[in-house]
């Protein structure tokens, strides 16, 4: 086994990834940017959800909000459902796992904010109750997802956007969804602050 060429063929294979999601994904990239831009200036907030290393990412997009992307700024209303563990146990103990995220939505959520739903292959049943309580409380969604979507792809609206990778393999996908995230924050602060 050469280990230089696995870890070249990765770089390979992340760049290659890259490629083909700039080819595709800049027009829902900027839509998403803009309807969360838009919920921000008229005092909405975004809550973000996610599993393993979606939840990392979610709770990324939050700290990038909260605290600064890379100018400075003042932090910007943005929740990561997956963090407080107290509530998320509960939840899972008392109901279930399916409801950990659904179930804070429906309390924290309101009328002109935005969820970022997260997920490598859309079919997170937690994240796709997520989706279906944000809709009820008339939350618009941003969803990250891969593969074909999966389940999340199917609960969008017309009002929604989905930003899906074109890869199969978790570890690329996960990739994209990282960038995806820091074009968001670079997106959101342009829209906000401008040069300043």
């Amino acid at each position: 086994m050469d280990l230089t060429q696995r870890v070249s063929d990765h770089f390979r294979d992340s760049i290659q990834t890259k490629q083909a999601a700039s080819d595709t994904l800049i027009p829902p990239i900027l839509a998403a940017a803009h309807m969360m831009a838009h919920a921000l200036i008229h005092d909405g907030k975004i809550l973000s959800c996610g599993n393993g290393g979606s939840a990392g990412d979610a709770q990324h997009f939050s700290s990038e909000m909260l605290n600064r992307f890379e100018r400075e700024r003042p932090g910007l209303p943005a929740i990561a459902l997956s963090t407080d563990t107290s509530t998320l146990t509960s939840i899972a103990n008392d109901y279930s796992y399916v409801e950990i995220f659904a179930k804070q939505i429906r309390a924290l959520g309101r009328s002109g904010d935005v969820l970022l739903a997260i997920s490598t292959s859309g079919n997170s049943q937690n994240v796709a109750a997520a989706i279906e309580a944000a809709h009820a409380r008339k939350l618009q969604v941003v969803a990250l997802t891969g593969r074909d979507g999966g389940r999340m792809a199917e609960l969008l609206t017309g009002s929604d956007v989905e930003i899906r990778v074109p890869s199969t393999v978790t570890a690329r996908i996960q990739e994209v969804h990282l960038l995806v995230i820091h074009c968001l924050c670079d997106l959101i602060d342009e829209q906000l602050f401008g040069g300043i």
